[in-house]
């Protein structure tokens, strides 16, 4: 038996030598704010947002910046600012840009989707399609990532903006995943349409901090990732509906103490994560890996983690289980925020320390 359980560590050991040489790290941008947000508006080009509240697009064939105006007044305060940017699939054709902000109501912050188009280096027709309903007094857990399904409608986070009941409180956007259509109109299968009690635009609830939010095509299915307190982090398989528990049920523990949060694990009708972290990782995004050029990634869930600085790469079976992890450029020793893919396939990513880099295929 020992024997076994040392041919196997051999083998594993083997593989990621094997994979960490298949690939090479070059830093493309530097000298950057907190860049939140990448997307692709072309095959060389990339739009990023700065949570202070700048918007830029990155040319990679020469390296230059140009700032992007016509942006709304941004409440970046706190843990707000202008946060995500994303481009759906027929980006190409359609020409709207994706946002999340935080926008300033009463002196308060309140997560915002917004939709915008370029023009030369503006933003035209900028469009607020929901201010939601998660306003406290607090400057926290604002989530908030974008996703987009192939039947034409958008998803993002909102935390639970640092006050624990909005988890469990329908009546408000906060602690929640949200779809809409992708002109901002309300689904009509949307699960709480006919609920009075609950706001018609959650598509699931029970979410402490949602981080990041992709949508994995091949499969039809919606992945989160979303901050646990001291601990527990979580990966979720988003379904329509579902309560993810927070915060009756973590795998955290109290920020004051050794003392778990909630009434435990478990509780009926409230779903497990796909997979947990003890201890927290911070997640700052998520990426489905879709793509040829690192043939041995297709399929995983990559995340990029803030607190222990490194890419967080998760093996999925058939079913949708985790069932290995590998924790890729710890060296780099980043916070490590936004991930995007590339028209070939590789991975770019941004830092806190305001640089953006890609992984592309050794040579």
């Amino acid at each position: 038996m020992k024997h076994h359980y040392f041919i196997a560590g051999l083998l594993l050991l083997l593989s990621s030598s094997l994979l960490a040489n298949s690939y090479q790290l070059k830093k493309v941008a530097s000298g950057l704010g907190v860049p939140w947000g990448l997307a692709f508006i072309s095959a060389d080009k990339i739009m990023f947002s700065e949570r202070q509240g700048k918007l830029a697009i990155l040319s990679l064939k020469n390296g230059n910046i140009r700032q992007v105006s016509g942006l709304p007044e941004i409440f970046a305060q706190g843990q707000g600012g202008l946060m995500d940017v994303a481009v759906p699939a027929d980006f190409k054709h359609q020409g709207w840009i994706y946002f999340t902000y935080s926008k300033n109501i009463r002196g308060k912050g309140a997560t915002t989707l917004a939709r915008a188009r370029l023009k030369g280096n503006q933003l035209v027709q900028w469009t607020d399609l929901l201010i939601t309903k998660s306003m406290t007094d607090t400057g926290r857990h604002y989530g908030s990532r974008i996703a987009f399904d192939d039947k034409g409608h958008v998803y993002f986070g909102v935390g639970d903006r640092g006050v624990r009941p909005n988890g469990q409180d329908l009546t408000t956007h906060a602690g929640s995943i949200l779809r809409l259509k992708r002109n901002g109109e309300l689904p009509e299968d949307n699960p709480f349409v006919d609920h009075k009690s609950a706001l018609a635009e959650i598509w699931s609830y029970g979410h402490r901090n949602p981080q990041g939010l992709v949508w994995d095509n091949e499969h039809k299915r919606l992945w989160e990732i979303e901050h646990g307190p001291r601990g527990g982090d979580e990966i979720n398989l988003v379904t329509r509906g579902k309560n993810y528990g927070w915060p009756v049920i973590s795998y955290g523990k109290e920020y004051w103490g050794p003392v778990s949060v909630g009434e435990g694990t478990h509780k009926k009708d409230m779903m497990q994560p796909v997979k947990y972290y003890v201890p927290s990782i911070a997640p700052g995004s998520l990426l489905y890996y879709n793509a040829e050029a690192f043939p041995d990634w297709k399929g995983n869930l990559l995340a990029g983690a803030l607190k222990l600085k490194h890419i967080n790469r998760v093996s999925l079976d058939q079913h949708g289980k985790a069932v290995h992890e590998e924790r890729l450029l710890k060296d780099l020793d980043e916070r490590i925020r936004a991930l995007t893919l590339s028209p070939e396939g590789w991975v770019y990513f941004s830092t806190d320390s305001g640089k953006i880099y890609v992984i592309r295929p050794a040579k």
